[in-house]
């Protein structure tokens, strides 16, 4: 099956978060964990590969990316597609505009378009600013994040530090006179040497507009929500063939394990709610792992029934991941966290859990590191960007979600492991 649309994502949970609103058309979808080793053999039309650049240093996330471009190519891909965080992580270095920019220069092309709107979840762009609910980012708790805090809601000025070109805006305004205004102010903008625009976009409707306009760039950039209706304006166009079809569930026995590393907001409300319910649940202290290892961690869990979906988490309030930081270092304090959570994952597999939940980006990449995931098949959605996907682990066969830390309603662990309960 030939590949028509390569997307690129900057971290696991996003790019399973682009698979799943991919696969709202009924294009087949598929989720590669990390760069193939292997020359594309069956791929499908939609191909995403997820990486682990979003906080990686900049030379790394370009080659990374470069690499990625490079497999898509040869699975026959000619549209491609940049996926970041739809609250625009990264620092005044990147990793967004660098990365953006040397695949403008690999593909050939003078201009792409930034649009990390989510208007389903709460992210909207006006003006080039971007707002996360009813707040601007940088009064959102993105200010606090612990590897990329947002202290500007501006994109343009977020963007200009990290890019060579100018950078430049279509509003609001221009957007609600439709695809060909768009188009029209794209090409004014081009005629002027701007090479990076940002889009506002405040609903659903606007994001159809800019995709609309934007079918034919070979580039294009932004969250996973602008990148929804590109498989139906492919088909409408010819130049996907309509070969849609569902992935099937596969039956998966009862044991289930909910691992969640992010310390957003939300995630902190999802595992209140979820230890409400009288779970059983353990959570990892940064600060002990450092001195104690993970050993209680797994004499917990070897004592645990998996058929109750027992929860482990770091998740804490932004105190408590800041006292950690000071005492280890940010980056030491997150990768014992990370490995932590891989091995506990490990175990988990070999108690008989099949069903997986993983909340953060960055736990969700040690995750399915450590349980060999390389390949998904990306199935229905649990919440909006949240699919449930189908792989195997140690050969056996799983059901594994990837939740981005800010996405996903207070109850989103009871309802994803519903969900498989489903027909």
């Amino acid at each position: 099956m030939a590949t028509i649309l390569g997307c690129i994502a900057d971290d696991f949970t996003g790019a399973t978060d682009l698979a799943g609103l991919l696969a709202r058309s009924g294009v087949p979808v598929s989720l590669r964990i990390g760069v193939p080793d292997a020359a594309p053999a069956s791929t499908a039309p939609c191909e995403v590969i997820a990486l682990k650049s979003r906080t990686a240093p900049v030379l790394e996330a370009v080659e990374d990316a470069l690499a990625a471009l490079q497999w898509l190519r040869e699975a026959g891909a000619t549209r491609f597609f940049w996926k970041y965080c739809s609250t625009f992580d990264s620092t005044p270095k990147g990793n967004i505009g660098p990365v953006a920019e040397a695949l403008m220069a690999a593909i050939g092309v003078e201009q792409t378009i930034y649009c990390p709107a989510f208007p389903e979840n709460g992210r909207s762009i006006f003006m080039g600013n971007l707002f996360v609910g009813r707040q601007p980012l940088a009064e959102s708790s993105m200010r606090d994040h612990p590897l990329t805090p947002m202290r500007d809601s501006n994109l343009m000025r977020l963007l200009e530090p990290q890019v060579t070109k100018p950078v430049g805006l279509v509003d609001r305004l221009t957007v609600a006179r439709g695809a060909y205004a768009v188009r029209a102010e794209l090409e004014t903008l081009r005629l002027k040497g701007v090479s990076h625009v940002v889009v506002d976009a405040v609903a659903n409707d606007d994001l159809h507009v800019i995709a609309n306009a934007c079918r034919d760039m070979p580039l294009l950039t932004g969250g996973s929500a602008v990148a929804m209706p590109l498989p139906g304006l492919y088909l409408a166009d010819g130049v996907l063939a309509d070969e849609a079809h569902r992935t099937e569930k596969t039956p998966l026995p009862a044991g289930a394990i909910v691992l969640s590393g992010s310390c957003s907001a939300a995630t902190n409300g999802q595992v209140a709610a979820y230890i409400a319910r009288g779970v059983p649940h353990y959570r990892l202290d940064p600060l002990v792992l450092a001195d104690e290892g993970v050993k209680g961690a797994r004499d917990w869990l070897a004592a645990q029934d998996l058929d109750r979906a027992p929860l482990i988490y770091a998740t804490a309030d932004p105190q408590s991941v800041r006292l950690a930081q000071e005492r280890l270092g940010p980056a030491r304090s997150g990768q014992i966290v990370e490995d932590a959570l891989a091995e506990l994952a490990v175990a988990a597999r070999d108690m008989g859990a099949r069903r997986f939940v993983i909340a953060g980006g960055e736990t969700s990449g040690a995750v399915t590191r450590a349980l060999g995931v390389k390949q998904l098949d990306v199935g229905a959605e649990i919440a909006p960007g949240v699919p449930w996907c189908f792989s195997s682990a140690g050969e056996h066969p799983i059901a594994i979600t990837l939740k981005s830390g800010n996405f996903g309603a207070e109850g989103f662990f009871t309802e994803a492991l519903a969900e498989l309960e489903q027909p």
